[in-house]
């Protein structure tokens, strides 16, 4: 496009009050040859019309406005599709970030100075980002399929096919059994779901069993499992067999580069000679827009606790099993309810207990009382859950005659004359306990049917599972905090016992969720654009192959498979499964991967564009590259509290930390700056990158740029990686300063002035 440039200044909200507004505007005429106007409140409707009269007599159509944070006033700074906008943070990351002075205390003398120094910066970093953005052009199939496959023939399989037949979609529901209901199936009752919380409730899943099968648009195939998916968002092409029966899916080996030259010339043997590639599927394959995976859970295996007897012992069953017992009939008079493995030391459950195993034993306890006039149940735990109104259930259970409920330690269960004998420790009571019983019920956890390897069976050059599930101990998520259904496979969506463990009513609205968001990646799909975390995101990764080396770097560190290769190693790019993170192009040497508005030209010239003054120890430069999905916004929220950050920093928004190139590092070094610091999520057990993996990456990218630094002459002390989560507002500052006070300690980087 031919584009016609104007800036915008806002000098409301304080930035006037504390900005020089024409010098700044000056920066903007002078050194960046773009027009320039400033209003007193931009997002005002005054402000927009002012841009939109530009719009309209002037032809302007690239935008860039100097004000607030671009997380704030999205709608009001939105020109539409065919306008280029880019915002520079002139408040939170400027003037608001600004200490104010304790009180009694004068302002630092130069501070105003820094101010403008910084202001300057982001404008000449804003007005440089959009002279290099370009107009994205939406990635479009050329036939979009819309149909939806449903993995699973359980409660959340159901309703997930229901939801979406209702909302106008056609579903296929694949289930392995020859009939439907799954688990629930075999369930005699169900947890309250309404008040007074305290009745169990009748099973529901007949009922949506046969709301199914009468279904016109829902086709249903029993005794079916998926053989292979392969293809992308929109174009799924999904191959089917009898259940059981097994298919063999040859895949190629990985060759290490250094070994593909000697395959060519006949001195090695090709591993790949003869295998069918990851893309191949049988010609029989369906096609379907997206994915729902509910292929549920299965008891964890508790046979590794000897002393609890399962498996060497008669009446020693599992949770599961006694359900099913409950089903056909009655249940025993005297039963103990074991929901941990026991040990004075270890404070663990069963593998995979929760909140639902807690109030399973609670239900199936007040079986034994219904069944049996006399009934005696003793629930003996180190954990009992039962949160928000479940707690109600928990209290009219603990009333009931004949149960009783304790915490303890079991040590040993034995046979004892035709009964079982339940030795615990450390109670309630504070006493030690043998109980005489006719069974003992394990609270055997919930397993999800994803830690299996074969459960999806991906035709995908990352392989035919979810990557690294491990690291959620087979769950399916992509992020369990932040984007719940969404699986590290761009299309495919769990719910139930996949996802996490629930009730049945936690189910039912899960699969809803879920069918909701196979509906929302077929609309976008259909849009050209991104389905999350950047939603409606209609750039995607844009490759110069010329230049490609097959390194295998890019797909191999794709987060969500989005990248297959072909026989030669050479990247092929599925961009319905991709969601924008940049990866590919932060691992990429040659700097081959861009996207139209982010690229590494682009960051590249936003850095070369700051101003780095020479020799003054009070004006070192230090980049700070900031990931948006919590960083950026911990960082804004850090301003908004006046929490004060060093004038030193410039900060540049990255997708994802997982996108940044070590090239902006060298760059950034070599053109003077003093310091640079990567700022993303915090990654780990007990949170996440939004990316997955972005901000590990990065961390393990950035370990080995000491040796790049030590060729430069520079320390790597001069680079540092923090990850910070959304709430930790109020620790930023502090990181950040004692980073810059590590750099003003170290002394001004060699290379300035060269």
């Amino acid at each position: 496009m031919d584009k016609k440039y104007c800036a915008y200044l806002c000098s409301g909200c304080g930035i006037g009050e504390a900005l020089d507004m024409e010098a700044l505007a000056e920066v903007v005429t002078g050194e960046m040859s773009m027009e320039c106007k400033t209003h007193e409140c931009l997002c005002g409707a005054g402000g927009r019309s002012m841009i939109e009269k530009d719009i309209v007599d002037d032809g302007v159509n690239t935008i860039v406005v100097g004000a607030c944070s671009p997380r704030v006033m999205k709608n009001e700074f939105d020109f539409g599709e065919d306008q280029i906008t880019v915002r520079a943070n002139l408040r939170e990351q400027v003037v608001w970030a600004e200490a104010k002075p304790a009180e009694g205390e004068e302002p630092h003398a130069e501070a105003a100075e820094f101010l403008q120094e910084s202001a300057s910066d982001y404008m000449r970093m804003g007005c440089t980002r959009a002279k290099k953005t370009e107009l994205p052009e939406a990635y479009e199939l050329e036939t979009l399929n819309r149909k939806i496959l449903v993995m699973g023939g359980g409660i959340a399989g159901l309703t997930a096919a229901q939801e979406a037949s209702a909302a106008g979609y056609e579903v296929t529901l694949v289930e392995k059994e020859s009939v439907l209901g799954g688990k629930a199936a075999g369930w005699r009752k169900s947890f309250p779901t309404k008040a007074p919380w305290t009745d169990l409730e009748e099973n529901p899943v007949d009922a949506l069993v046969a709301a199914v099968t009468a279904n016109e648009k829902i086709t249903v195939k029993t005794d079916t499992e998926v053989a292979r998916i392969a293809g992308s968002p929109g174009e799924f092409r999904v191959s089917m067999k009898a259940a059981g029966s097994s298919i063999e899916w040859d895949a190629p080996a990985k060759v290490a580069s250094d070994e593909k030259e000697k395959i060519e010339q006949g001195e090695l043997e090709d591993p790949n000679d003869g295998l069918r590639p990851y893309v191949d599927i049988d010609e029989t394959a369906e096609l379907h827009g997206a994915v729902v995976l509910a292929t549920g859970w299965v008891p964890a295996d508790v046979s590794e606790y000897d002393h609890l007897g399962y498996g060497s012992i008669k009446n020693v069953v599992t949770n599961a099993e006694f359900e099913a017992m409950a089903k056909a009939g009655t249940v025993p008079a005297n039963v103990a309810f074991i929901q941990s493995p026991g040990g004075k030391e270890d404070d663990k459950d069963f593998p995979y207990c929760n909140s639902v195993t807690s109030m399973v034993a609670l239900k199936q306890a007040q079986y034994v009382c219904e069944d049996n006039e006399d009934g005696k149940a003793f629930v003996l735990y180190k954990h009992m859950r039962t949160p928000g109104s479940q707690e109600l259930y928990y209290k009219s259970v603990q009333e009931t005659d004949g149960i009783f409920l304790t915490t303890a330690s079991v040590t040993k269960v034995e046979e004892n004359g035709g009964k079982l004998s339940v030795t615990a420790e450390d109670t309630l009571f504070g006493e030690d306990l043998t109980l005489d019983v006719d069974m003992v019920v394990l609270a055997a956890g919930m397993e999800p049917t994803t830690k299996e390897e074969n459960t999806i069976n991906l035709a995908y050059r990352q392989g035919p599972a979810f990557s690294d599930l491990d690291l959620f101990d087979g769950y399916a998520d992509s992020h369990f905090i932040c984007f719940p259904y969404e699986t590290r496979r761009t299309g495919v969506y769990a719910c139930g016992g996949v996802r996490k463990a629930e009730t049945m009513e936690e189910t039912i609205d899960d699969a809803t969720g879920a069918a909701l968001k196979a509906i929302q990646c077929l609309e976008s799909v259909d849009r050209g654009v991104s389905v999350h975390p950047r939603s409606g995101d209609a750039t995607y990764p844009e490759f110069f192959m010329q230049r490609c080396t097959q390194c295998k770097r890019c797909t191999e560190e794709c987060p969500f498979g989005a990248l297959d290769d072909d026989e030669k190693g050479t990247p092929l790019p599925n961009n319905t499964r991709c969601r924008r993170c940049g990866t590919c192009m932060g691992s990429c040497p040659e700097r081959i991967i861009g996207f139209r508005d982010y690229n590494i030209d682009l960051i590249g010239s936003m850095i070369k564009s700051v101003e780095v003054p020479e020799e003054d120890d009070d004006r070192l430069r230090i980049v700070v590259f900031v990931c948006e999905n919590d960083a950026y916004p911990a960082l804004d929220m850090a301003g908004m509290k006046r929490n004060g950050i060093n004038h030193m920093i410039r900060f540049v928004p990255v997708r994802c930390l997982g996108s940044v190139n070590m090239a902006w590092i060298r760059d950034a070094l070599s053109a003077g700056m003093d310091g640079a610091m990567l700022l993303g999520c915090t990654y780990g057990d007990d949170y996440q990158c939004h990316f997955v993996k972005g901000s590990e990456i990065a961390t393990k990218r950035m370990e080995n740029i000491g040796d790049t630094l030590s060729t430069l002459g520079l320390e790597p002390e001069r680079c540092a990686t923090e990850q910070v989560a959304i709430t930790d507002y109020d620790k930023i500052p502090q990181i950040l300063n004692d980073f810059v006070e590590q750099i003003v300690e170290m002394g001004p980087n060699p290379f300035k002035g060269f």
